[in-house]
């Protein structure tokens, strides 16, 4: 290992520690701190909030969230496989498509479940 190849990384992190530490740190101390009865009460977007305790969230609200997630890290694999796809060989291939099979699957299972029909 190369210290001087990794130097500049290392430098980079204790910078931006000194840096954000310094930050927090004179926010802390110098900061205005009266806190009141009505700075204390939840606030959301400029008025009162009386709280989402009996709000039950839709299913649809998660599958697309995970549907964003299993798209996304897709295109984060098949990019880089696509890019050395001869040199990775058959081996290369076949896990891809495994990959793949495993992606496809999760489409089908929120296509069930209707996370892709928007209407309701």
């Amino acid at each position: 290992m190369h210290v001087q190849t990794y130097a500049p990384m290392f430098m980079l992190f204790v910078v931006a520690t000194v840096i954000a530490s310094a930050f927090f740190t004179l926010a802390t101390l110098l900061g205005p701190k009266n806190p009141t009865a009505e700075k204390s009460l939840p606030f959301e977007c400029g008025s009162d909030s009386d709280g989402a305790k009996n709000v039950k969230i839709s299913i649809k609200y998660y599958l697309t969230a995970i549907l964003f997630v299993v798209f996304d890290i897709e295109s984060v694999f098949v990019y880089p496989w696509a890019t050395q796809f001869r040199a990775l060989g058959w081996m290369g291939l076949a896990s891809m498509m495994g990959f793949l099979v495993v992606i496809f699957l999760g489409l089908v299972y929120v296509w069930k479940k209707g996370a892709l029909e928007w209407e309701s």
